[in-house]
């Protein structure tokens, strides 16, 4: 099939990338993020044009943050970008001259780690990304699952509360808002807040405050046993396994991967994460229980998972 771009739209920077069919980064462009939406689409040429510099290439591949249609052409909505019903392939194959499709970027990172991470020798995967949010992406019988309109695996708003927190999706109790970081940071300022004594670590890594906590205080503190920030670590985990529990009813799959900048912190996030995935599991002592393991590719995942998803057959066809 040959060699593809993928392309991360970030918060702060677009990433461009050749990836061969093994999965192999051979070189990358990277670009500022513009504050508009001609702007973004103008830096995703750009960026494209910087790596492709010497190399063939066949297609191109755009992760997105937003749902994306069943086409893999329009962005229907984007939280973080004023894109509603954007024709994104449009516009920027109109730029570079190359077939592009458009992934949402969670189910392309999905992709990088079931096709070349720690996804491999599996079939049948879930992944979630523990991040700012939660998303994730569906793998069953060796293939991505995008729903019939293309929006399937927002993990991140499934109600788990009712009438929980209130969610910048709109909604109240989504899953994010109690496995994520701004959740993780949400307990520990809470904790810490509540228990001081408990917290001299953890304080003492930012301006003193509860308010001045930020998540690498967290991760660095629970590492030296600070309480507060190791029972936050656990009441994140609580709801990430409860969550994975409810998933493996639906998916059963062989095994969850853990990714997004929290799984960073290995087996810290990990191991309360199984307990409480099982815990909660229906059937739990009678029925196989699935994997939780550590994504592989780090902040790779969805450039590689968007170049090779480019080489896939149109979903529709």
């Amino acid at each position: 099939m040959g060699l593809t771009i993928g392309v991360d739209i970030g918060g702060t920077k677009i990433a461009a990338g050749v990836v061969d069919e093994e999965g192999n980064i051979l070189s990358t462009h990277k670009v500022p993020t513009p504050g508009t939406p001609e702007g973004i689409v103008d830096a995703i040429a750009s960026a494209v044009e910087g790596a492709r510099a010497g190399h063939e290439i066949v297609g191109v591949g755009i992760g997105a943050a937003g749902y994306v249609n069943r086409q893999r052409s329009e962005v229907y909505f984007a939280p973080n970008i004023d894109w509603r019903n954007e024709p994104l392939k449009e516009k920027v194959e109109a730029r570079v001259g190359l077939p592009v499709v458009v992934e949402n970027d969670a189910n392309a990172a999905a992709w990088g780690e079931y096709k070349f991470g720690a996804g491999k020798g599996h079939r049948n995967v879930i992944c979630i990304t523990l991040g700012t949010g939660l998303g994730g992406g569906i793998i069953i019988g060796n293939k991505l699952r995008r729903g019939h309109y293309g929006v399937a695996a927002e993990f991140g708003h499934i109600r788990m509360v009712p009438d929980g927190l209130l969610c910048g999706c709109g909604s109240q109790g989504c899953w994010e808002q109690y496995a994520s970081g701004r959740a993780l940071v949400r307990y520990a300022k809470q904790r810490a807040n509540a228990t001081p004594e408990s917290a001299e670590i953890l304080l003492g890594m930012g301006d003193g405050s509860p308010e001045g906590i930020e998540g690498k205080h967290i991760s660095m503190a629970a590492r030296q046993g600070d309480p507060v920030a190791v029972d936050s670590y656990r009441e994140l985990a609580r709801w990430a396994g409860a969550g994975l529990a409810d998933l493996a009813s639906l998916f059963d799959p062989s095994a969850f991967i853990v990714g997004g900048g929290l799984s960073d912190e290995g087996e810290l996030v990990l191991d309360p994460i199984r307990k409480s995935y099982k815990r909660w599991l229906v059937g739990g002592n009678w029925r196989p229980v699935a994997d939780v393991i550590a994504a592989q590719l780090g902040n790779k995942a969805g450039l590689v998972g968007a170049a090779d998803l480019a080489r896939e057959p149109d979903p529709i066809m």
